[in-house]
């Protein structure tokens, strides 16, 4: 049975990603601050705070290594200039940017041919009114996967973002968001965590073994404008 390591697995993106895999028949285990209880055997919840590298590092160490590392776990901050915090860039930092680094540099050393890494980006990558403490996380993740794609490639491991538009989780809700809501897409609705879950599972499967180093947009047309 194959092994997915998934962060953010308790809510969201993350959660309907070990949705996907587990009807796939992987054995997953999640990462997540808050703990998941499943009934399903081939589920292992495992509770770190993501944005400790220190605390993340020693859970890590006592997993096996995956044939598959998805790293869904993210927080939103939007705020115009003149308002930046440096605090919640920090933290924006520390969870989508080192916690990748952290995961990565540990698990990829390791990992066999066809192992895939994915790390869920943002169509914002390339920038957005209000949000540049955000986007930077995310086009730094662009940049890091690439070259991490160019390095893994001869040992046939692919790295890619997945990188959604406005996706209906809770992220959307929280604190801190009321100066840039989410934009409805042109297809008159948003996406849902099920299709980027969908799309990731692809990027996961052997059909995917020549993606690598790319930043799949799913934006439900947004991209288009």
């Amino acid at each position: 049975m194959s092994h997915a390591v998934v962060t953010g697995a308790s809510s969201g993106i993350g959660e309907a990603i070990v949705d996907k895999l587990l009807a796939q028949g992987w054995q997953v285990t999640g990462l997540s601050r808050s703990p998941v209880t499943r009934a399903n055997p081939a589920f292992r919840s495992v509770q770190v705070d993501l944005g400790d590298s220190e605390a993340l590092r020693q859970v890590i160490a006592t997993l096996p290594t995956p044939q598959a590392l998805v790293h869904a776990a993210g927080m939103m901050a939007a705020a115009p200039l003149g308002e930046l915090d440096p605090m919640a860039s920090e933290r924006l930092w520390r969870l989508h940017v080192q916690a990748a680094e952290t995961l990565v540099n540990h698990f990829a050393p390791q990992m066999s041919q066809g192992g895939r890494i994915v790390v869920i980006g943002s169509r914002t990558s390339r920038g957005a009114a209000g949000r540049s403490q955000y986007v930077a996380t995310k086009a730094a993740l662009v940049g890091m996967v690439r070259s991490w794609a160019a390095e893994l490639a001869p040992r046939g491991i692919t790295a890619n973002v997945v990188a959604p538009g406005a996706t209906q989780t809770p992220m959307l809700s929280a604190p801190g968001r009321e100066s840039s809501p989410p934009n409805v897409p042109p297809i008159g609705r948003l996406i849902t965590p099920q299709e980027v879950a969908a799309l990731v599972n692809f990027v996961l499967s052997p059909d995917a073994a020549a993606i690598t180093g790319q930043e799949l947009v799913i934006c439900g047309g947004a991209s288009l404008k």
